[in-house]
């Protein structure tokens, strides 16, 4: 059966290619194609730019799209989207909701962002505290988001808001997807030590998002987070990469540059390239392993090494270039991130915020040791508290 449906999807990508060639599409008119055949997000239904498939059919599709020319860029410009929003509305959403949304996103038409972190939650997603309070049918928002990756460039943004402030925080909350251009909707930039702001901190002021904008069933706020969360952390962690590429290509390239001949530093070299390669090849066996629907705590274990390796990498990449490792290029000027030109530099300082992005490395290490290890949960003492009574700093 594993033929036949790699036959199938080797057919499809045929079509695609003969009947939209790369060189002569534009990239949207291509993914939009792409998303119309099923070799959007292979997993999905059909219909919904899948196939019903195994996932590892969709790493055969991007390396042939890739050799062919076709850009695969969109996975990147709409990461939010792609990688996160389309499993929660495949997962939890309506059929009208499917249909309005996921082309779209795919074909980056309309860019996502992700409106979960606050300042007075941290971590503790549970314990937000922006309001929706509904009216007819609308619902208004009121509250102020920060962290948030693509805001300043999205058209939608997937919002979770507290509706009860009576329940127990985890079952007072509810998703809504929000229009960021809308009225009451101000996003502010947040610059950091790369001299970027890549992140933003965005405020509601009775802004207004329409009950059909909801997301599953009012209080069902918790269960559809934990679907994106999931998505995210195989999207930052779990993604497959080319053999050697990455950080570790960054790595080679300076130690080939530097001119050195130091066996220590050698070794210290294999050694990262060796553990960079069994990071990736543990994630190409995530990624075939995942079934359809909402990847598992497997994401958390890639993500939390990955974010671990690349710190290290973009170290030693830094002591390969001795001093003029201590200059910054182009110099320390605030503007918008710039993905194509990332030096040793950039890459260290940007890598800090790996164990800090898309869930700390503490949050990934107590899900690997509860959901993996079945280790006892860690104390909770406001887990059965009514969020109103629940003390915030």
């Amino acid at each position: 059966m594993a033929d036949a449906d790699s036959e199938r999807v080797d057919s499809l990508v045929d079509e695609l290619l003969e009947t939209h060639p790369p060189a002569d599409t534009g990239n949207e008119k291509f993914w939009g194609a792409q998303y119309d055949l099923g070799l959007a997000w292979v997993w999905h239904p059909e219909g919904y730019g899948g196939l019903d498939l195994a996932r590892k059919h969709q790493s055969t599709i991007n390396r042939r799209l890739q050799e062919a020319g076709a850009s695969t860029e969109n996975r990147l410009d709409n990461i939010i989207g792609i990688g996160m929003g389309a499993g929660v509305l495949v997962t939890h959403g309506t059929e009208s909701q499917k249909q309005r949304w996921l082309r779209p996103m795919f074909t980056t038409e309309e860019i996502w962002c992700q409106l979960f972190s606050e300042p007075g939650a941290g971590s503790d997603l549970a314990g937000l505290a922006t309001r929706a309070v509904q009216d007819g049918d609308e619902w208004v928002v009121n509250g102020q988001k920060v962290w948030t990756t693509l805001a300043q460039v999205a058209k939608w943004g997937m919002l979770v808001a507290r509706t009860d402030p009576t329940a127990v925080k985890h079952q007072g909350l509810t998703y809504f997807i929000i229009d960021m251009e809308g009225p009451g909707v101000e996003v502010r930039p947040l610059y950091q030590i790369t001299g970027e702001a890549e992140f933003n901190e965005v405020f509601f002021e009775d802004a207004r998002v329409p009950d059909s904008n909801r997301i599953d069933e009012v209080g069902a706020g918790w269960r559809v987070s934990l679907t994106t969360l999931m998505n995210e952390r195989v999207a930052i962690g779990g993604t497959a990469t080319p053999r050697g590429s990455g950080a570790i290509a960054g790595a080679v390239q300076a130690w080939e540059k530097s001119g050195l001949d130091d066996p220590v530093l050698r070794d210290e070299l294999l050694r990262l390239w060796a553990e960079a390669e069994a990071s990736r090849l543990t994630n190409l066996r995530a990624i075939e392993m995942a079934s359809l629907g909402t990847p598992g705590p497997e994401g958390s274990t890639g993500k939390l090494d990955w974010a671990n390796l690349n710190k290290e990498i973009t170290s030693f990449t830094l002591d390969l270039l001795g001093l003029e490792g201590t200059l910054y290029p182009g110099g320390y000027q605030l503007k918008p991130p710039d993905y194509e030109s990332l030096t040793p530099q950039r890459a260290f300082l940007r890598s800090r915020a790996n164990s800090i992005e898309g869930g700390t490395s503490e949050i990934m290490m107590n899900i690997i040791g509860e959901r993996v290890l079945g280790l006892p949960g860690e104390p909770r003492v406001d887990k059965d508290v009514p969020w109103t009574e629940v003390p915030r700093g």
